[in-house]
This record gives C-alpha cells, sequence and structure tokens, in this order.
C-alpha cells in the first residue's frame, strides 16, 4: 500500500509535552461497532467484560540517550538493541565523524568503541570496563524522550517518572510502551473489581519505533527487530482466556506485536523468546488479540498503520479527524484510545 494513504494532519499545539495528573484521568476515545465515545481512562473497567484482559508490557526504560566526543567533534547516540554482553546497537548523530575503531568518550568513566555499521544506518558500541552497561547507563545517560518532545523542552527530573509505567521491571527498553502510562493502583483495583484480569509480557521497545517510514510503499519498508519473551505460564493462561470466552485487550502496540509474533495460524499463542520484526498492515488477519487500547500515533507511522490494520483505514481516518477535532492530546504523554474491531 501507498505508505502516503497513512497521512493525515495533525496541529503542532495537540502534541502533549506531559502526561495528565492523575494519569488515569487522561482522555479515551473509545470506537466499536457503535461508533466513537468520548471518555477517560478511569472508564475503562465499565468498557470492559468479566473475564476480559488486558495484556501490558513489563519492560523498563533505561537512560539510553548519551552525549560524548570523539576528539573535538560531539556525538550523541541513542541505543536501541542490545547485541551482547557489552555490546549495544546505537542510532548515532553526526556519524560521519565516527570511524570504526574510533573511541566515543561519554563522560563520567563511561566509553564506547565504534565496532561496525548496521545496513540501517547504526553503529555497533562496544563499552569499556566491567561494569553492567546498565550501570554505566545510570552514570552517564539520560532518559531518551521522543524526539518530538525533546525537540520542543529539555529532559528533567520529572521524567523519570512519568516516562515509566507501573508495571516497569525488566530493563532494556529505550521507549517507554507509552498505553500504559495512564495506568495507577487505583485503576487496576477497580479493573479487578470488574472481573477483568491482567498478564505481562515483555519487549524491549526500540529506538527505530520513531524513526520515519522513508519508503514510498508499505512493501519496502523493513522493521527493527526487537527482542520480546512470553513464558509458558503466561501464554496458558492467555489461553484459557479466550478459551474461556473472554477478549485479550493488548495495552500498546508493543504488547500486541509480541502477541502476534507468538501466535500460530490456529490461534494458540505459544512460548516466545527472541526478536520480532513483524509489521502489521491492512489486510493483516489478527490471531491473538481482540482489541487493543493505545494512544493516537504520528503521520504515516507503522503504528498507524497497524491500527489501520485492526480497525480499518477509513475508520482510523475518521476516529483520528475526530481525535483531532476534539483537541485530543496525541503521543507518548498523550490521551488514548481503546479499539474494539
Amino acid at each position: 500500500m501507498r505508505v502516503d494513504l497513512f497521512d493525515f494532519d495533525l496541529p503542532s499545539d495537540l502534541i502533549a509535552l506531559r502526561p495528565a495528573v492523575p494519569r488515569d484521568a487522561a482522555r479515551m476515545l473509545v470506537a466499536d461497532g457503535g461508533g466513537f465515545s468520548d471518555r477517560i481512562v478511569r472508564d475503562l473497567p465499565t468498557l470492559l467484560r468479566a473475564g476480559d484482559c488486558l495484556v501490558f508490557n513489563d519492560t523498563r526504560v533505561i537512560p539510553a540517550q548519551l552525549e560524548g566526543t570523539r576528539g573535538n567533534a560531539r556525538i550523541g547516540a541513542t541505543l536501541h538493541k542490545r547485541e551482547g554482553l557489552r555490546s549495544w546497537r546505537a542510532f548515532v548523530r553526526n556519524a560521519k565523524r565516527v570511524r570504526i575503531g574510533d573511541v566515543i568518550d561519554f563522560g563520567a568513566g563511561v566509553s564506547a568503541e565504534a565496532r561496525e555499521r548496521g545496513e540501517d544506518g547504526s553503529v555497533l558500541l562496544s563499552f569499556a570496563g566491567d561494569e553492567p552497561v546498565e550501570v554505566l547507563l545510570e552514570r552517564a545517560g539520560r532518559m531518551p524522550l521522543p524526539p518530538y518532545i525533546a525537540g520542543k523542552r529539555p529532559t528533567d527530573d520529572r521524567d523519570l517518572e512519568d516516562y515509566q509505567t507501573m508495571f516497569a521491571r525488566e530493563k532494556g527498553a529505550v521507549a517507554a510502551p507509552t498505553a500504559a502510562l495512564h495506568f495507577t493502583p487505583g485503576l487496576m483495583a477497580a479493573l479487578a473489581d470488574a472481573g477483568v484480569a491482567t498478564e505481562t509480557v515483555t519487549l524491549h521497545v526500540g529506538a527505530g519505533t520513531f524513526l520515519p517510514v522513508k519508503a514510498e510503499d508499505t512493501a519496502d519498508h523493513r522493521m527493527h527487530a526487537e527482542w520480546g519473551r512470553i513464558d509458558a505460564a503466561t501464554a496458558d493462561r492467555l489461553n484459557a482466556v479466550r478459551a474461556g470466552g473472554g477478549r485479550l485487550i493488548a495495552v500498546g502496540t508493543t504488547s500486541l506485536r509480541l502477541l502476534e509474533s507468538a501466535t500460530g495460524e490456529d490461534g494458540i499463542i505459544r512460548p516466545f523468546e527472541g526478536d520480532t520484526a513483524i509489521f502489521i498492515t491492512p489486510g493483516y488477519r489478527f490471531r491473538a488479540i481482540d482489541g487493543l487500547m493505545t494512544n493516537f500515533h504520528l503521520p504515516k507511522s507503522t503504528l498507524f498503520m497497524l491500527v489501520s490494520a485492526l480497525m480499518g483505514l477509513a475508520r482510523m481516518q475518521a476516529v483520528y479527524a475526530h481525535a483531532v477535532e476534539n483537541g485530543y492530546r496525541f503521543y507518548s504523554y498523550g490521551d488514548s484510545s481503546l479499539l474494539l474491531p
């Protein structure tokens, strides 16, 4: 399909720079077979059924944004995927100033050697020393806010908490699974009282999620791989939900992509551990999920293509037109949508 089919006009003042306070007070646009309704996230327990299950991503964002020097050249690096114990693939700003074998000094006693270039333009960085890379990042890194926020204001101490979900446990993401930023302990208790189950899976979100689609046709775009895991016990419980007539609602496109990667043509979710580069566009037949809770996405992005595959392109164009007209806040810190095909 032509990528320009997924374009739409978005006023820049609708891009959220801070999350709603409290988190579950964010607005939520509900789209199902009955049309649209304007709700708030706190209404979620009344919108789901007893026996349904929400599936969250428990990845934790690491401070993966680094600023350093090679000689007199300033070099910026955003880690996006672990390749080994001390090696991470990174997107590098001013990459033309970095040659293979160069050592970049990121300050605070943290340095890394450029080992190779990837076909996607990334650079493989090998960190010096014996400490875990996560320890080095805590010392020298900062929270990697999405470019559409970072370009409008600097990262600050509030982001250290704001850009983590309440489920964040497994370190390794360089972007938050932002649909889950709306959840609070109070909302989780209300969901449990309503008979809605919850499960967690792990997908370490990479910086590739922010890269623009440069191809003119979706067939020519290649997704960046991300590492994920669903253990056997979780897979069994998820299968039992559907066998009992409940619906699996993915909280975020990251959970959705992992679930679909782990599910066979027979609709059975199996244990999964490894990389996935699944690219979901209209025409895809969903096997694992029955609905999606997600924020509002960039024009011409792979994520807008995904929601269009779930609900239909014309339907999502109407949903987003309603969101723009009614002042919904977009992107990572923005409002939510509940999509029930």
